[in-house]
């Protein structure tokens, strides 16, 4: 996408200058999603305020890569947490028309300098809201029907789900219990599926494990050093309070090469490449 709008970095400081207006009245326009937001920051991490002056700036900017970007991780992440979708579109919407109250009201102060041809704005700024959209629910789609899919595979035969992101990038969510037989399975799909996909990014989400065992703690540190041992990085995440503190009992660190992250979101922005 070319630049987005005539006299970009005017349109972003009118916008800084009235983030508050801004704020009220996209609240104002998504009726049913302010009451949600602060349940969903807890839920996700997710900032949908915050979130929102992200995809204005991008669409803004006319910075096409980073808007998909974006998009792609607010897919994976909504899935992840099983958001319902109908509040993701609401407020998508939301800031569209809000954005276009905005863009009419800097119009209007700026003697509508800001695009001669309005059909050529309309068309960048609705299409930038329709591309992240558009993203979002193909990337939302594609990682649900993963983790289904590896959800199943769990249940049936205690496999581990390594879900792909990029080329290099792949995804571990454990979930459920993790027994010492299940350790065993992890350590050979994990160590072989470095080998024949050759991931060079695993992100371990442990968000999904409310508890594990000391002896599975030892065993899945060992597991961890396999993996720096074949060239593949290993992020943890998620990592709850009653693991970490059987962590400190046990006297247990990860390796100093072992990047812990709080939650899947600060991976995905990372390490996710578009």
């Amino acid at each position: 996408m070319a630049q987005a709008l005539q006299n970009s970095e005017q349109v972003k400081a009118f916008f800084a200058e009235n983030k508050n207006a801004f704020e009220e009245k996209l609240l104002s326009e998504a009726v049913n999603v302010k009451d949600k937001i602060d349940e969903i920051l807890a839920i996700g991490n997710i900032d949908l305020v915050a979130n929102a002056h992200k995809v204005v700036g991008y669409i803004v900017d006319g910075e096409e890569e980073k808007l998909n970007l974006f998009a792609k991780q607010e897919g994976i992440a909504w899935a992840t947490h099983s958001i319902d979708l109908a509040f993701k579109l609401e407020w998508v919407q939301a800031i569209r028309r809000t954005l276009w109250t905005f863009i009419n009201q800097y119009n209007q102060l700026s003697k509508g300098d800001l695009a001669p041809d309005f059909f050529k704005l309309e068309e960048v700024v609705n299409n930038g809201v329709d591309k992240f959209l558009n993203t979002f629910f193909i990337s939302y789609s594609t990682y649900k029907d993963s983790l289904i899919l590896a959800h199943r595979q769990l249940v049936e035969n205690l496999s581990v789900p390594i879900i792909p992101i990029n080329v290099s990038v792949c995804i571990l969510p454990l979930i459920g219990t993790v027994d010492s037989f299940r350790t065993n399975i992890l350590e050979e799909k994990v160590l072989t599926e470095i080998g024949r996909s050759r991931i060079q990014t695993l992100i371990i989400d442990l968000s999904g494990i409310a508890d594990m065992e000391p002896e599975v703690i030892h065993h899945l540190m060992k597991i961890i050093d396999g993996t720096a041992m074949m060239g593949c990085k290993s992020i943890i995440t998620g990592l709850r309070a009653e693991v970490v503190r059987k962590m400190i009992n046990l006297d247990l660190t990860f390796d100093s090469k072992t990047q812990t992250l709080g939650t899947l979101q600060q991976a995905l922005k990372e390490y996710l490449i578009a």
